[in-house]
């Protein structure tokens, strides 16, 4: 994602670094304004480079000095506690509001709780302004499904419990695998609803969608215009979610990143 306002041309080079340790060359231009594939030129490890040179990609409407104690309370806050892998563009932010204490509250109360993994890419934050929202393309993202949580939901909708989602990439990394698995209407007769395994989603979630896997939703609340408020209106009505963000809107609510968050149940 290119900031700059001059004109970009392939095999232009970006240098990072006091010494130029990490070079950055333009290879061609994606699809979408200001995206373009690139080809990185370093002489250590590029992860290690870029968590030398880089900042935490707090939202621009996060405003930052751009201090040093500001960078490192960013990587702190600005990620979720069970965050495991590198490879997010975001915070997935419904989970920004968990702590150890609520999680241990939660297992008091016998909730069961398992993880998946799907690294944000842009295309999340991309408004839809396609007329009509079924021309609207979906980037891909990577998921992976572990076997533990494939069998922990399986096991829940075969006894009839619900699956709580936290957060928007859960919701999709879910319906994705459940979709690939025919929707899996024999889940409950032998036959599971999820499949563990690994790949890429460009789930577009809209009304009027029928949830295979997701009962019920933690999610912050959303920009208008975007895929996410699409998400939870095929989960709650579009009727009742507009009422919910017409109160937050008249509660002074604190919306996206590190705002407040509704349950859909």
């Amino acid at each position: 994602m290119l900031g700059s306002g001059r004109r970009c041309r392939e095999g232009q080079v970006a240098v990072f670094g006091p010494k130029g340790e990490l070079h950055a060359r333009l290879q061609k231009p994606l699809v979408g304004i200001g995206m373009w594939q690139v080809e990185f030129l370093c002489s250590r490890p590029l992860m290690d480079l870029l968590d030398e040179f880089g900042r935490t990609p707090v939202p621009p409407y996060v405003k930052r000095e751009g201090t040093r104690e500001e960078e490192m309370e960013d990587r702190e806050r600005y990620q979720t506690i069970y965050a495991r892998e590198v490879g997010s563009v975001a915070a997935p932010t419904a989970g920004l509001h968990f702590t150890p204490e609520i999680f241990a509250a939660l297992a008091a109360k016998g909730v069961k709780r398992a993880a998946v993994t799907l690294h944000v890419g842009p295309g999340t934050f991309r408004p839809v302004k396609a007329e009509n929202i079924e021309d609207h393309q979906m980037d891909f993202e990577a998921f992976t499904v572990p076997p533990e949580t494939a069998a922990a939901v399986n096991e829940t909708k075969a006894r009839g419990g619900r699956v709580f989602c936290v957060g928007s990439t859960t919701v999709r990394t879910l319906e994705t695998v459940a979709a690939r698995n025919d929707g899996a209407e024999g889940a409950g007769r032998g036959e599971p609803l999820v499949a563990p395994g690994s790949g890429a989603s460009n789930i577009f979630i809209y009304p009027p969608y029928r949830f295979k896997v997701c009962d019920c939703m933690l999610t912050n609340f959303h920009l208008p215009q975007s895929t996410l408020i699409m998400m939870v209106s095929a989960l709650a009505g579009r009727e009742r979610i507009l009422c919910a963000y017409a109160m937050a809107v008249r509660e002074n609510y604190r919306f996206f990143s590190y705002g407040d968050c509704m349950l859909i149940v």
